[in-house]
């Protein structure tokens, strides 16, 4: 019943065997999988387990999870109710400051009556909801769920649609972007080529064709080699790129532009964050926890030659940037604000590359914000954009 499923993992260019998939069906023949005990099957364990047997490489997981879920398309894997909200997620969430007019805004429901209602309805709620203004579900007006609209709602499981969400529970797994992404033209590289310098340095080890042309012609055809130090990118990119969430809708030319800078740019340093910079950033996704490092080490690592480059749609709660504990996922005793200018003081020829259309900037507060931030240094992920942003790092 899966042979659909094998060829999907194919379309996506998986190096998934026939041995690798008999594997994985005797594995379900053996009971790996199976009913729960209410019942309900769990698409969870499905995956862990095909994931297991089919795929041999971690760098192969992306192209599983975008597979998994094509074939599963419709499948709507939410947060398990049924399981208590953390404690200490509850206690943040009480922390955040506010300024007067900002509490004034979700006056309509308290912190204290928004945590008290969700706690009550994880109790009462059996069953998955869709629609509405009470449930946790998915569409409607409630404030509980996603994918529908309340501007003072918390998130849960799912992908949000009006970026509203004040904040957010559910484990947020992000991917690294895929350097190895094929362009489908030749513009972005064109385009970052305008920054790049070369310096001959070194021992002379080529030969200058038009100097010696030069010199022969001048020596009565007496042939006279003229040499020259070798041609170096001396260019250093410090590249930090935002990840996950909103940034999930600019994947594809992101990953284009993130090939395009690692085949330019022969020094180039990388590093991850989400929504804003705080005190730590990290380089491989899965690890993202366990590996940090912190922004000041990155700060001090790094000379004030290297050319800073932010990407990232600047889109989310302008708390974020400008509150202490404004982060979505842990309490960052010191706001974005704060290490956005530590870097650019750091880092003086700086800008911010921002994927969402210009037209929407004026729209979002988090963007002017940080705009604001970046001196106006924002360009567009456009042709106009780039060519923009590296005639400003060259100078």
């Amino acid at each position: 019943m899966l042979i659909d499923f094998f060829y999907t993992l194919r379309a996506g260019k998986l190096p998934v065997s026939v041995k690798e998939f008999l594997t994985l069906l005797e594995a379900l023949q053996a009971g790996m999988v199976g009913p729960k005990s209410d019942d309900a099957w769990s698409l969870d364990d499905f995956y862990y387990l095909a994931r297991t047997a089919l795929v041999k490489d971690e760098k192969h997981f992306d192209k599983f999870d975008r597979a998994f879920a094509a074939y599963f398309k419709g499948v709507e894997m939410l947060a398990d109710f049924r399981k208590e909200i953390p404690a200490d997620w509850l206690r943040k969430m009480l922390e955040r400051e506010l300024t007067p007019e900002q509490k004034a805004a979700i006056e309509k429901m308290g912190w204290d009556e928004l945590m008290e209602t969700l706690k009550k309805r994880l109790e009462e709620q059996k069953e998955r909801h869709e629609g509405g203004n009470k449930w946790i579900g998915t569409g409607g007006t409630s404030p509980f769920g996603h994918g529908g609209y309340n501007p003072q709602g918390i998130r849960i499981g799912g992908a949000g649609k009006n970026k509203s969400a004040v904040k957010v529970w559910e484990q947020r797994a992000y991917r690294d972007y895929d350097d190895t992404q094929e362009l489908g033209t030749r513009n972005i590289k064109v385009a970052l080529r305008r920054l790049r310098k070369f310096a001959r340095e070194g021992h002379e080890l080529e030969l200058d064709l038009p100097d010696t042309i030069r010199a022969t012609a001048a020596n009565a055809g007496w042939l006279d080699i003229k040499m020259v130090p070798e041609r170096h990118n001396n260019v250093k990119v410090l590249l930090l790129m935002d990840v996950g969430g909103t940034m999930d809708e600019h994947i594809q030319r992101v990953e284009e532009l993130f090939s395009a800078v690692k085949s330019e740019f022969k020094h180039l340093e990388f590093y991850y964050f989400h929504n804003c910079v705080y005190d730590f950033m990290w380089k491989n996704n899965r690890r993202r926890f366990a590996e940090k490092f912190p922004t000041w080490d990155i700060i001090r690592k790094y000379n004030k030659d290297y050319k800073l480059i932010f990407v990232g749609d600047a889109t989310m709660s302008p708390y974020e940037i400008l509150q202490p504990g404004g982060s979505v996922e842990y309490n960052n005793e010191e706001p974005g604000a704060e290490w956005l200018q530590r870097l650019t003081h750091a880092f003086p020829r700086f800008a911010w590359i921002n994927p969402e259309p210009q037209g929407v900037w004026q729209y979002r507060q988090s963007i002017s914000i940080i705009q604001q931030l970046m001196g106006d240094r924002m360009y567009p992920l456009s042709l106009k954009g780039l060519e923009e942003t590296m005639r400003l790092l060259s100078k």
